[in-house]
């Protein structure tokens, strides 16, 4: 099980350096603060935490990043409470201002995907603030780090797997497994456009033709891993390490076990396969600067590396009556530069 429940942190608890309180100014990058979902989202736990520490928390859009006198900028909101029960889940304070990324101790890239054109020229712009604070994720990493490709390092721990934009290819696929395959594409998020093709499907061609838009869009064509009717486990890892883990299992008939998608969070225990993942993955997440992932696995097999914006946190918190975001905030504290 996770670590012992760590002690609730109260708002006069900071990091500390050197023996002084060290509060920090931290920028988390999201989608419309108004989409936030108080008891869900994961960056609502970790602002929550921040705040409760003593740091200053700002937010903005990728869209709101800019480039001003050769330095990298964003035009932000400062965070000034946040609600873990009801919407909206964060108070913000009147009006904008634009600063510098260098002003921030730590900037928490935390955008859902798709991974789009606005998102790749915003990591493109993160990148001019390297080494002036702490990146979580990385921006090159972000790039590198497909969260449905990314496990094509470990092909020994997959599942059988095709990604292709070609109906007729995903057909011959189906038949050369022998029957059920599950289709998705490559650039979604919390179990978004997921089918389950079985053999002698009369809607084989629609949900192809959806899948891949006509042929226009890359998917992954998998084997269908029949035990993950029972749920699958999203294992969160913090500098390559496990430190958060729950079972997700499927509402009904639903393939999709993902809590967005209606899935239900049950407390489980690592086995030694999921530590061997675990530790196969660690050199290449921390080479790649990515500090905090979210990893998918069912039975033997890894289904997809979580990189962007890793969620369940709140609800492994709920599950083990112990604080991950704190765990979390401990780490971007350790990492992030000891400047005013």
């Amino acid at each position: 099980f996770p670590p012992p429940p760590l002690l609730m942190m109260s708002a006069h608890l900071h990091a500390t350096s050197g023996g002084r309180v060290f509060a920090m100014r931290v920028l988390v990058i999201i989608d419309p603060p108004s989409s936030l979902r108080p008891r869900s989202d994961t960056s609502v736990a970790l602002m929550d935490e921040c705040l409760l520490r003593g740091h200053s928390v700002f937010v903005c859009e990728p869209q709101d990043l800019s480039v001003r006198e050769n330095r990298p900028c964003a035009e932000v909101h400062q965070v000034t409470a946040v609600n873990r029960e009801t919407a909206p889940a964060v108070t913000l304070a009147h009006g904008t201002e634009i600063l510098p990324l260098s002003r921030f101790h730590a900037v928490l890239m935390r955008k859902d995907p798709p991974f789009d054109t606005t998102y790749l020229q915003a990591t493109q712009i993160l990148e001019y603030a390297r080494g002036q604070t702490f990146l979580m994720n990385d921006p090159r990493g972000l790039r590198e780090a497909n969260e449905k490709l990314y496990f094509f390092r470990f092909p020994d721990l997959i599942a059988t797997t095709l990604v292709t934009r070609k109906m007729d290819e995903i057909k011959a696929f189906q038949a050369q497994l022998g029957g059920d395959i599950v289709v998705k594409p490559i650039d979604g998020f919390g179990g978004s456009a997921v089918f389950h093709v079985r053999p002698g499907d009369s809607n084989v061609n629609a949900i192809l033709e959806v899948s891949t838009l006509g042929g226009t869009r890359w998917v992954m064509a998998q084997r269908y891993l029949p035990e993950g009717k029972k749920g699958d486990k999203r294992i969160h890892l913090l500098g390559g390490e496990p430190v958060g883990w729950l079972k997700r299992v499927p509402a009904g008939d639903d393939i999709r076990a993902n809590l967005a998608a209606g899935g239900s969070a049950h407390a489980t225990e690592l086995t030694d396969r999921d530590r061997e993942i675990c530790a196969r993955l660690r050199p290449h997440l921390i080479a790649d600067g990515l500090h905090f992932v979210g990893i998918d696995v069912i039975g033997d097999y890894l289904l997809e590396v979580n990189v962007t914006s890793p969620t369940g946190v709140q609800a492994v918190s709920r599950l083990y009556n112990f604080r991950l975001e704190a765990k979390i905030v401990d780490y971007i504290e350790a990492h992030a530069p000891r400047v005013e």
